[in-house]
């Protein structure tokens, strides 16, 4: 495993997962054409928004002995992100297929089964919290890819919780990864590390431990049980209605930024990126809610999973510019 630089100063943001190349379609894959290469992982997404936005990310993860791997380490290190990655010799970088079937359709295609991305482990994970990091990011894709990758998962929580860093846990649910019922299991009893859990509005119901619970309790009822279990700040991702954040004090909610959209992949990484960002700046619930959807209104009005993001000298540009016009 390897990390940048000696002995660099402890990062803001820690996050850890699989990093694929994603090969990106204009049109329906079955009728050929040209793909663009691109990196997708949910993680890397946010650790670069994090980066862009003028905080010390790193990312933690192994890849495959191939181009693809090569490819991914050059673009996160280009942007800033430092690395704490392995080189598997024998197994391959994921690889995903996104078709953009229609103007409002796109559709995955995984190739990641047994990749050197679900060999993380946590060995690898104690190296890069040995660093030092004031907020540790996990998602709930990451534990569905191997019982490794579970395991190091498991364990990230638990430490991250005991150290006293901040737990950011998106549940960020992936049906083709494993079903909701499998998805509960795990991700309830790791919610109770979480200082703050981000979820989209169908996802809640999956970081509490009763199934009863998926379906037929209104967000608030679900909020006010994840706070009871420790939990500082749920947040919660509503997509073009905006996003509400539920703590102790209440409900605080903000509007989606009115933008074109062009492509939602990553708008969810995308939030989260800009709300922890402004929760390092030391901003309050509202300022990140306001960063988070700034940040979520760039990734959708620009193609790519995170080539969109902003810097942060560029946030004003949504709040500034009014739609369609160029600023001079």
């Amino acid at each position: 495993m390897t990390a940048a630089g000696a002995n660099p100063p402890p990062v803001d943001l820690l996050t850890f997962g699989e990093s694929m190349v994603s090969l990106r379609s204009s049109g329906p894959l079955a009728s050929g054409g040209s793909l663009d290469m691109h990196v997708a992982g949910a993680e890397s997404n946010v650790a670069i928004g994090v980066s862009r936005l003028g905080h010390r990310a790193a990312w933690a993860g192994v890849v495959g002995a191939d181009p693809h791997g090569e490819f991914i380490l050059k673009r996160l290190r280009g942007e800033g992100v430092r690395l704490h990655h392995r080189v598997h010799p024998d197994r391959n970088t994921g690889v995903m297929f996104l078709e953009h079937r229609t103007a409002d359709v796109s559709r995955a295609f995984y190739y990641r089964a047994g990749s050197a991305g679900s060999t993380i482990s946590r060995d690898q994970v104690d190296e890069a919290l040995d660093a030092g990091a004031r907020v540790l990011h996990l998602t709930g894709i990451t534990p569905a890819l191997s019982p490794d990758a579970r395991q190091a998962m498991e364990h990230a929580a638990t430490r991250g919780a005991r150290e006293g860093l901040v737990v950011s846990l998106d549940v960020n649910y992936r049906s083709k990864l494993w079903t909701r019922d499998q998805a509960r299991a795990v991700l309830a009893p790791l919610a109770r590390h979480a200082t703050i859990l981000v979820a989209s509005d169908d996802e809640l119901d999956l970081a509490l431990p009763a199934p009863s619970a998926a379906g037929t309790t209104a967000e608030p009822d679900m909020a006010a049980q994840l706070l009871d279990l420790g939990i500082r700040e749920v947040v919660v991702k509503r997509g073009a209605a905006g996003a509400g954040v539920h703590t102790a004090g209440g409900l605080r909610e903000a509007a989606a930024v009115p933008v074109t959209a062009v492509d939602t992949v990553g708008a969810g990484d995308a939030f989260t990126a800009g709300y922890l960002s402004a929760l390092l700046d030391g901003g309050d619930v509202a300022a990140r809610l306001r960063q988070g959807t700034l940040a979520g209104a760039f990734a959708v009005s620009t193609a790519g999973d995170w080539e969109g993001l902003p810097h942060a000298s560029e946030l004003a540009l949504l709040e500034a510019t009014a739609g369609g016009a160029t600023q001079r």
